[in-house]
């Protein structure tokens, strides 16, 4: 840090501003609460009573692990679900060697493989397809293995209004833009 004749300077490069990955305002009001998921856009808008009471980034299957559209509900509902599919290899110091193996995926010795963790796990489908706390490392593209990550931040709170049951509709996207602030109260 320094002093100028303007004010006091940071040698430090500025950082980035972090991305506004959802907005939520849930009123707690009447109705159910239903989840829409747009591919195109990797935007999901949520609504209670057919209200809008909020919106998020998503991240869903990359290409070769693509999520299929459809209209469905939430069949299952943990706190914690280790992968059966997916993870990863680290070696001793916990360096991941490997970041997109499977539990069948060879271990060099010295290494381990770990289970991928979703928390706030919601399944949609019988072949374990979910959505789950995740990385949204590039909103609005896809990166995952065929589930639907949300921010990890926000993610309890649609797990808290969401029950078995709950219709998760995933579409190949037709909104162009994101709800505006205002539109969320």
């Amino acid at each position: 840090m320094f002093a100028t004749s303007c004010g006091i300077f940071h040698r430090d490069p500025p950082r980035k501003a972090k991305p506004v990955l959802y907005e939520w305002s849930d009123d707690r009001g009447p109705g159910e609460v239903t989840v829409e998921i747009d591919l195109s856009e990797q935007i999901a808008i949520y609504k209670r009573g057919g209200r809008l009471i909020g919106w998020s980034f998503v991240s869903t299957g990359k290409e070769g692990h693509s999520t299929a559209p459809g209209d469905y509900t939430i069949l299952e509902k943990m706190p914690l679900k280790l992968s059966n599919r997916y993870g990863w290899i680290a070696d001793a110091a916990g360096n991941v060697t490997n970041g997109d193996a499977k539990p069948d995926t060879p271990v060099p010795p010295g290494n381990h493989y770990s289970a991928s963790p979703m928390t706030y796990w919601m399944r949609i489908t019988n072949y374990g397809v979910g959505l789950h706390a995740g990385e949204i490392p590039r909103p609005g593209e896809a990166a995952s293995h065929g589930c639907i990550r949300l921010p990890r931040e926000f993610v309890p709170e649609l797990y808290e209004v969401t029950k078995v049951g709950t219709r998760v509709r995933v579409g190949p996207g037709k909104r162009r833009i994101r709800p505006k602030p205002e539109i969320l109260g």
